[in-house]
């Protein structure tokens, strides 16, 4: 009998998947259920389905779990009686409340430990619901409404007995509702206080204190690409917020800004705050393209998001970087596994869900510096497996979990650990000591000690982040130049609070070129509000404080500066130009002077944030050096942020550079994104047209209506076949051949021929579909990473393994599971093209399980020569560091 079979194939570039979460696109209006919450206007809820019987919640025999943890499925959720359970908190009987996504809240009362029949659901008597917020504290339920009334919402017993029947709305939010709305909240640590987690389609509540410097901004130097499909055009930074309210709801503090749409948080035992926010997955295979991440939420601290090719790379001095990058997916709950009767390393875990790819994951944290660095481990994985949100009941020091979301089957499951007790699990309430519980070098007391006392100078100076005068000026200005990020922007941000009559002399005469820059940065910022964000839209910037801004950093010898340094610098410029406008003629001259015989300086990052300056001041030797490097660039990425750059530039252009670079625009037009991707080239290209001349454009015509059709494009020569290379060739040469004379840049453009940019991101550029390769030093040996490179399907990792799918009607369908929706099952089935997916309804499918072959061809080294292949692996081990001793001579 015929099969139909969808497998993994190999194209050029990758693309993207539209995921559809419940902390991201998949959660919709919905109609609530009771009166403080008031219906959704008709439509907007979708429409129920008829009963019939349904598929119970995905088995836990099918699932992947961590050694020596059990997993089992409490309550499979009716879906056209009770919904799709979307959060769920525990309130001080051990019982748990969750909440529809369109509908009613409920109370349920789970089994004993060792029993997984009996769970008890009763439906709460209050007139509420939609919510993707709950928390049990103060003697009341406190309710985030994600729905046509979206608000913070108290609920109580009239009769201060068990019946939650009582509604008290304490906030209106603006502009919620929907995808990416308010979401959680949680109690802080200090037990008196709230935090609230507000999406980026919730407009800034009022506030009547904040930690935030108000003087955000879009801050870009040339003119901002909206999102390509138009989602969330117009809207403006700072996106998402986190926020701390009095239990009484009447008192909100603004603590931190930037995120794109971060679901829950959680708060580490020493205090320190952790999200896990989404991804735009439309961006993929851009430059601005920032995967899910793990972030450390600090007092003051700011982002980055900004709408469509706006956001802030990790660079930027003005927001912070992110804890871990974790990948595409789509971010739900979050949760520590303190008072866990788990084993001492999962206690400390944070765990962070993600719905999408059914993974739910155990971040284990390690202190660096006044942050920390994250090591992410598959804790739980299933087909499919659409989490919402998890909690600890410390009751029974048991984990819960639900799935579900858009209407899709929901499920109530308990995670315990029934290993080796000497394993180290301990009672509920245990799991104190300090940050970094997990080390076990002999140094790792020095190196927690180092961190803690790293973590102490951030957290005084966080004190000062309010006005307070003098004192906060000089605790500040000891630590602008701080080589911890954290530490500087916190340094920064009390600047930006204090009164700048106090500090702006100190700025401008400040010698030390690391506190200059910053100091300065902080003082253009509250000097001068970004034009996006003023009612006129124009520059406000006083152009004599300006004058003397330029002249002080003109003072900056570039090349004391690390590439960080100089990163930090360039960005400062392009602040200072955005709030206060071009310089004059003889400004531009001096600017030039210094920076013009720079460019390139060799490094991708410095050379695309240089580019923008010179193309702003429309230097006129910008264009021949630019098309040089966009003709080099290894990887997509690499050449939108110059083609990006140039579609502004009108000065300096022959005809045959003109007419390079719109012919880039047919090659193009082969490349691979997200669905944002082809919309995005079209607005580059139609700002590069507006800046030609009538006859410019005439004598051009052909090129501007071209297509890969009707253009022949000379083709790149395939790469002769070398060897079938195997483990037995290849690592004798690994001890002698990484230990110095590699090529930086032949490694890098091997990963780019070699298509690993296609899959895996490195540094910063690269699809998402595989993993993150930044780290591989820190994870293989270099016998390691070879094996893995020619023998993919020896050592499938759980978080990256296909599917395989047996329908009812016989067909075979092998790919990863990347989205759902009702009863339907998105598999992408080409990982280098995510955007190949094939719809497999679910009552239609007769089986599932693991597929044995990897997604990754092999082969991919088959047409390289040794040495090509030794500067391959030095580049991935060197983490993309050229100065690593593997390139000396």
């Amino acid at each position: 009998m015929k099969r139909w079979s969808f497998h993994a194939g190999v194209v050029v570039l990758v693309g993207a998947v539209l995921w559809v979460p419940v902390g991201e696109r998949a959660v919709g209006q919905g109609q609530a259920a009771q009166k403080a919450v008031q219906p959704a206007q008709k439509g907007t809820q979708p429409p129920k389905k008829k009963a019939g019987p349904e598929p119970p919640a995905t088995d836990p025999k099918t699932m992947k779990v961590a050694k020596g943890f059990r997993v089992e499925l409490l309550y499979s959720v009716p879906k056209n009686e009770q919904g799709s359970w979307v959060c769920l908190c525990v309130d001080p009987k051990g019982r748990l409340i969750v909440s529809d996504q369109y509908g009613p809240l409920y109370r349920v009362t789970p089994p004993p430990l060792g029993q997984s029949e009996g769970t008890k659901v009763e439906k709460v008597p209050a007139p509420i619901g939609s919510a993707q917020g709950l928390l049990w504290a103060f003697d009341s339920l406190y309710v985030v409404v994600n729905a046509a009334n979206a608000g913070l919402y108290r609920v109580t017993s009239s009769r201060q007995d068990d019946t939650l029947d009582q509604v008290e709305l304490l906030r209106r939010f603006e502009g919620g509702g929907g995808e990416h709305g308010p979401h959680a909240v949680v109690l802080h640590p200090d037990g008196k206080r709230l935090t609230v987690v507000c999406g980026n389609q919730t407009r800034l509540t009022r506030y009547d204190t904040t930690r935030v410097p108000p003087v955000w901004g879009e801050d870009h130097l040339l003119p901002r690409l909206p999102d390509g499909n138009g989602f969330m055009k117009g809207v403006l930074g700072p996106g998402g917020a986190i926020y701390h309210v009095s239990p009484d709801g009447k008192h909100w503090e603004l603590f931190s800004v930037g995120f794109r749409n971060q679901y829950d948080v959680a708060y580490h035992k020493n205090g320190d705050l952790f999200t896990y926010d989404a991804d735009m997955e439309w961006d993929m295979n851009t430059p601005w393209y920032r995967p899910t991440r793990v972030c450390l939420i600090t007092s003051g601290s700011e982002f980055g998001w900004r709408n469509g090719a706006g956001k802030y790379p990790p660079y930027y001095p003005d927001n912070l970087p992110p804890v871990l990058n974790v990948g595409p997916g789509s971010p739900t709950g979050v949760c520590f596994g303190y008072q866990a009767r788990f084993p001492r390393k999962y206690q400390e875990a944070l765990f962070i869900c993600d719905w999408s790819y059914g993974k739910l994951y155990a971040v284990h944290l390690k202190p660096q510096g006044s942050a920390y660095t994250g090591e992410l481990e598959e804790f739980i994985s299933g087909t499919p497996l659409p989490l919402t949100d998890v909690v600890i009941n410390p009751h029974d020091g048991a984990m819960y979990f639900t799935i579900g979301g858009r209407r899709t089957k929901s499920g109530l499951y308990r995670v315990t650990y029934v290993g080796d007790a000497a394993s180290g699990s301990s009672n509920p309430g245990s799991g104190s000591s300090n940050a970094g519980a997990n080390s076990g070098p002999a140094n790792a007391g020095a190196e927690e000690a180092r961190a803690a006392a790293a973590r102490q100078t951030r957290l005084e100076l966080e004190r000062y982040h309010a006005p307070v005068g003098e004192a906060a000026v000089t605790a500040a200005w000891k630590e602008l130049n701080n080589p911890d990020r954290f530490i500087q922007f916190a340094a920064r941000v009390v600047l930006e609070h204090q009164d700048p009559k106090l500090w702006a002399e100190k700025a401008l005469a400040e010698t030390d070129p690391v506190k200059a820059t910053h100091a300065l940065l902080a003082l253009i910022r509250v000097s001068a509000p970004c034009p996006e964000h003023t009612r006129e839209k124009k520059v406000k910037g006083d152009p004599a404080l300006r004058g003397k801004i330029l002249q002080a950093l003109a003072r900056i010898n570039w090349s004391d500066l690390t590439t960080a340094q100089r990163l930090d610098l360039i960005r400062v410029y392009h602040v200072l130009f955005n709030r206060f406008g071009p310089p004059t003629a003889q400004e531009r001259e001096a600017y030039l002077q210094k920076y013009r015989p720079l460019f390139p300086t060799g490094d991708r990052y410095v050379d695309g944030e240089l580019l923008q300056v010179l193309v702003y001041l429309q230097d006129e030797t910008a264009a021949p050096k630019a098309m040089k490097l966009l003709a080099q660039a290894p990887t997509q990425e690499e050449q939108l942020e110059y083609v990006r750059a140039l579609r502004m530039l009108r000065a300096g252009w022959t005809p045959e550079l003109r007419r390079q670079y719109f012919l880039w625009f047919v090659k193009a037009a082969n490349y691979k994104g997200g669905a944002s991707f082809a919309n995005f080239l079209k607005l580059i290209k139609a700002d590069a047209v507006a800046t030609l001349s009538p006859a410019e454009q005439q004598a051009l015509a052909d090129i501007l209506q071209a297509n890969p059709a009707t253009i022949k494009l000379p083709e790149e020569a395939p790469r002769p076949f070398v060897k079938a290379w195997t483990m037995e060739d290849l690592t004798p040469l690994l001890d002698q051949g990484l230990q110095r004379g590699r090529n930086f840049d032949r490694g890098r453009r091997i990963f780019a021929t070699a298509k690993c940019f296609a899959c895996h991101r490195f540094d910063n550029e690269g699809g998402s579909v595989g993993p993150d390769l930044t780290g591989v030093a820190g994870r293989f040996s270099p016998r390691d990473l070879l094996e893995s490179i020619l023998e993919p399907s020896k050592e499938i990792s759980d978080q990256y393994q296909a599917v395989e799918i047996l329908t009812k009607d016989e067909r075979v369908v092998v790919g990863r599971i990347v989205n759902l929706n009702n009863d339907v099952v998105m598999v992408n089935t080409d990982m280098l093209n995510p955007g190949s997916t094939v719809a497999v309804n679910r009552n239609n499918i007769e089986s599932m399980k693991p597929s044995k072959i990897s997604m990754m061809p092999a082969g991919l080294l088959d047409t390289y020569k040794p040495e090509e292949i030794l500067d391959l692996l030095a580049y991935m081990l060197s983490r993309g560091d050229r100065q690593h001793p593997m390139f000396r001579p």
